[in-house]
């Protein structure tokens, strides 16, 4: 019988404790922050709307968050790139070698980080969409009919790009124990419990 390598098992251990947070955010609790702001968010379109004179002040805040979810696809898609050419030459050899394909915990660890990061860039990327055309809607002048005609869709977008924005920067922080277990695979799994009770912490409030 064969043993798996201490290695394999701290990976094991970090996606089981991403996957576990994971569900508890999305099946269990139900006053984590990332509901709460995306109510939070809808009732500030509402109050913008109406408040004659607000539609500059919307688009700057609106334009603070794009600038915000900007930074954060641009750093994952600098992360991308350094991680794509780190993992390239064994997933060269992986996918051209004549033998048995062999996938080691190191390679397994760099896969992670690339998903990680491409998850990212994705969501961060579309949540930066919604903002923009929560903007357009932001930008008609309040009590206008076409304003209200698009308020609807302005609610719908604006909480899809909150919801996006945190699924990309919650990627982001989950890239940590995989880079750590790079350099250690005991450092992953602490890091990876760390970063699983801050991301509890910052999520109940």
């Amino acid at each position: 019988m064969t043993t798996l390598q201490p290695a394999w098992w701290a990976w094991g251990v970090m996606v089981a404790i991403m996957v576990a947070y994971t569900l508890y955010l999305a099946l269990l609790a139900r006053t984590v922050a990332w509901r709460t702001h995306g109510q939070l968010r809808q009732d500030w379109l509402d109050a913008m709307s109406a408040q004659p004179g607000s539609e500059i002040l919307a688009v700057q805040t609106l334009r603070n968050s794009v600038m915000t979810a900007t930074m954060t696809a641009s750093t994952a898609a600098l992360g991308l790139m350094g991680a794509l050419g780190l993992a390239a030459p064994a997933l060269r050899t992986l996918s051209e070698s004549g033998g048995s394909p062999v996938l080691t915990p190191a390679l397994a660890g760099e896969i992670t980080v690339m998903l990680l990061l491409v998850l990212t860039l994705v969501s961060t990327t579309l949540s930066i969409r919604y903002y923009h055309h929560t903007g357009f809607v932001c930008a008609m002048p309040v009590g206008s009919p076409m304003r209200a005609r698009w308020m609807d869709t302005g609610r719908m977008h604006l909480r899809y790009a909150g919801v996006l924005y945190s699924v990309g920067l919650r990627s982001m922080v989950w890239v940590t124990p995989f880079l750590a277990g790079m350099v250690w695979h005991i450092a992953g799994v602490f890091v990876a419990l760390l970063v699983f009770f801050a991301l509890y912490l910052a999520d109940r409030g």
